[in-house]
């Protein structure tokens, strides 16, 4: 066992932890956080990513204990009160979420393709994508979302 902080949706939150537990498990289990889907637990199929210090990461296969002192975001975390986030809003506009399973996971991927890469082209997309899994097949939706949301981006700044 062992004590963690970390900084989750801009709240500090310290709590005692298993040395096998993974940030995923913290997010949903301790922290109630359950947008973080849990599926193959192999960092296969994207829809447990979270921003971790920014950066997209499968946070069933990161220990807790790797991600002491440091930043995760989660799509809890996205939205600004009762205000969505561009992505998340491109996300409904464009029709992108069909059953949701692999939304969350979706938009955490290209949050972080966007603070990368802030007016990728399609194919650009449909890389920095490729990692998160829909098993709907609806990845023309997904792709027109993020690409309105990095035009929304560079009319208005970061999304």
């Amino acid at each position: 066992m062992r004590n963690l902080n970390l900084n989750v949706n801009g709240r500090q939150w310290e709590g005692v932890t298993a040395d096998s537990d993974t940030l995923l498990s913290v997010l949903r289990d301790k922290l109630g956080l359950t947008g973080a889907k849990a599926n193959c637990l192999e960092g296969e199929c994207g829809v447990c990513t979270v921003l971790l210090d920014g950066r997209p990461v499968c946070s069933c296969i990161l220990l807790a204990a790797q991600c002491e002192g440091r930043s995760v975001t989660t799509i809890e975390g996205m939205a600004a009160g009762d205000v969505l986030h561009p992505l998340q809003q491109a996300f409904i506009d464009c029709g992108a979420v069909q059953c949701g399973f692999c939304i969350p996971g979706m938009v955490m991927t290209a949050a972080g393709l966007l603070a990368e890469n802030p007016s990728p082209n399609r194919e650009q997309i449909k890389e920095g994508l490729c990692g998160t899994l829909c098993r709907c097949t609806g990845y023309k939706k997904i792709i027109d979302a993020v690409e309105s949301a990095s035009k929304v981006e560079a009319a208005h700044g970061p999304v």
